[in-house]
């Protein structure tokens, strides 16, 4: 090549002298650049040409493996109590703070009480009144029954007319009827006072509980109303050493999760720290938000250090199921498929599982009364023979997202095929870039 170049770029021989060689005829000079321009070309094709990537395997092992559910969800105390107001007022006091311990009964807060006594006194002035008409219909009653009595005597000496009597009788039943009408109002008023006395007694708010004060709304000097609603002045947890979460379990999860389950998570506020909880509950009652559908799990867990706070947000991992000992196969292994104009079309090898080409395969063989379903999803991972990629079809089991079990399909040490073998794609750019 070398020895080419130098021929043809070689200075041509000067022409002022009579022993001056002849200069180089053109059409000699063409061919040589022609054979130039092809043994670059050659050369370039050489040194662009790829090595096919060796194929990268990775070997069947045995260990364990476990099924990891992963949610998110709240943290919460698992008794928590909304204290308002049932009537309306202005805050007189306030006996308790953010983060105060309370026992059951005792004082919170209070409102102005000048406006709710004025009504008891009205209401027990309204039963005096009431309890004073009824001895006043208690004397006409009793006076209207002796006229009556007397009347009927005369009436039986023929002292007096039948028209008399009946009046007198009729006087009395009437003083009768405006007794227990007064007894009525006697009773009305007492419910009148008992109400009084008891949005009275509503002015002194205090706790249903043992607990600590989570929060307070209000201040000394606010108004509250509660025309339509008991609006919200406390919230107070029963026992911050015993919390909950509420996860959020995707219903394609759903299935794996169960009460009784152990389930670890973690909080933004002490990273690096694993916390331990057990599945309480699932709870049936669906949560939809953009059509993605969720299932509450109540998660127990312990907090005696009181780390976790009201209203964290945990990242959960619930062990679905574990297995000891079992064949792992890598996920990349499953995932892996090599390109299908160099994949070689052989034969399913022995120990594998067949699988059905179409759908309508499928169901026929989930009809066939004689073939027994086999555990496990079906799955698929080459093996290397010969250079070449062997399919070979297994049923797999549980996963936990590095690896999977194997259920039958494959031995311990077998190498399986996880990435590269690119070929099929070296060959096809070396046809691209030839010289035509």
């Amino acid at each position: 090549m070398k020895a080419v170049l130098r021929e043809c770029f070689a200075a041509p021989a000067r022409v002022d002298g009579p022993r001056a060689r002849p200069l180089r005829s053109r059409d000699t000079r063409g061919k040589t650049l022609r054979k130039i321009a092809l043994i670059a070309v050659l050369v370039a094709t050489a040194c662009g040409r790829k090595q096919a990537a060796p194929y990268r395997t990775d070997p069947v092992t045995r260990g364990p493996v476990s099924e990891v559910v992963n949610a998110t969800g709240d943290v919460s105390a698992i008794v928590t109590v909304n204290v308002g107001s049932q009537v309306s007022g202005i805050i007189d006091k306030l006996n308790v703070d953010f983060n105060s311990k309370v026992k059951k009964d005792q004082l919170l807060a209070t409102l102005d009480p000048r406006l709710f006594q004025a009504q008891l006194e009205k209401a027990a002035a309204s039963l005096a009144s009431a309890n004073a008409n009824v001895e006043k219909a208690q004397a006409a009653y009793a006076d209207s029954v002796r006229i009556g009595n007397r009347q009927q005597e005369l009436r039986q000496q023929g002292l007096i007319s039948q028209a008399d009597l009946d009046t007198a009788l009729a006087t009395r039943d009437q003083n009768a009827a405006g007794l227990s009408a007064a007894k009525a109002t006697v009773l009305q008023a007492k419910a009148d006072r008992d109400m009084a006395a008891t949005n009275l007694a509503f002015t002194r708010i205090t706790s249903p509980i043992d607990g600590i004060v989570v929060s307070r709304s209000v201040d000394v000097g606010q108004t509250v109303a509660a025309a339509f609603q008991a609006p919200t002045l406390f919230l107070i947890a029963n026992d911050l050493t015993k919390m909950q979460i509420l996860a959020n379990i995707d219903e394609a999860d759903v299935g794996k999760v169960r009460e009784g389950l152990e389930a670890k998570f973690t909080v933004d506020a002490y990273p690096g720290e694993t916390f331990t909880g057990m599945i309480r509950d699932v709870r049936q009652a669906p949560n939809t938000i953009q059509n993605v559908v969720t299932y509450p799990a109540v998660i127990d867990a312990p907090n005696p250090d009181r780390k976790l706070r009201q209203g964290m947000t945990a990242s959960v991992n619930i062990t679905a199921a574990r297995k000891d000992d079992s064949l792992r196969v890598s996920n990349a292994a499953l995932r892996w498929k090599p390109d299908e104009s160099a994949a070689p079309e052989t034969a399913q090898r022995p120990g594998g599982t067949p699988q059905a080409r179409t759908a309508s395969a499928a169901a026929r063989g989930a009809r066939d009364g004689s073939a027994q379903q086999a555990p496990g999803r079906a799955g698929r991972v080459y093996k290397l023979e010969n250079g070449k990629p062997v399919p070979v079809n297994i049923r797999v089991g549980l996963s936990d997202g590095q690896r999977t079990e194997v259920i039958e399909g494959l031995s311990e040490g077998d190498r399986v095929i996880v990435g590269g073998g690119d070929a099929a794609t070296g060959a096809q750019q070396q046809r691209r870039r030839g010289p035509f």
